[in-house]
């Protein structure tokens, strides 16, 4: 009977995924955001960990892949909860320090823009990344409830 119940709780653990994205910003204080191709949406470079891989490691190697670029970690910027997508996402705020930013198979266009002027079909999630990165020096840590911006761009309410 222990072995069936062990069997059960085993097979409902809570797995959950892990991002990683990089915050970068220029002297002029933009931040460097990539136009997705598979959707009309603007994201931080970033995606998901890789096996055996640090959130470290990570980060530097989506930024590299979807921008060109190469960035060292300045500081963890948040750590953030996305229960509704069984989702940690980690946000480091990077320096560039090499590479030339180049479109690729995931992006179609890479700029960086003024907080004010980020456009209006970028995540809700990641503009309070944005502003979390820009406005503490703290690691901040929040639960971000809500749909995905995919989700969101499907029901039209990015545009």
């Amino acid at each position: 009977m222990s072995n069936v119940f062990l069997r059960h709780q085993m097979g409902n653990k809570n797995l959950f995924k892990i991002g990683v994205f990089g915050i970068i910003f220029n002297k002029e204080k933009g931040v460097l955001l990539c136009h997705r191709r598979d959707y009309d949406l603007w994201n931080l470079p970033g995606g998901g960990l890789e096996k055996n891989e640090s959130p470290w490691e990570g980060v530097v190697r989506e930024v590299r892949e979807e921008t060109g670029l190469i960035v060292e970690i300045q500081r963890l910027s948040g750590i953030y909860s996305k229960p509704d997508q069984s989702e940690i996402v980690f946000s480091f705020a990077c320096n560039v320090i090499a590479g030339k930013v180049a479109c690729n198979d995931e992006a179609d266009r890479i700029e960086y823009f003024k907080f004010d002027k980020i456009p209006s079909n970028t995540s809700p999630k990641q503009l309070e990344r944005i502003k979390d990165a820009f406005e503490s020096s703290e690691v901040v840590m929040k639960v971000q409830r809500g749909l995905s911006s995919i989700d969101l761009l499907k029901q039209g309410e990015l545009k």
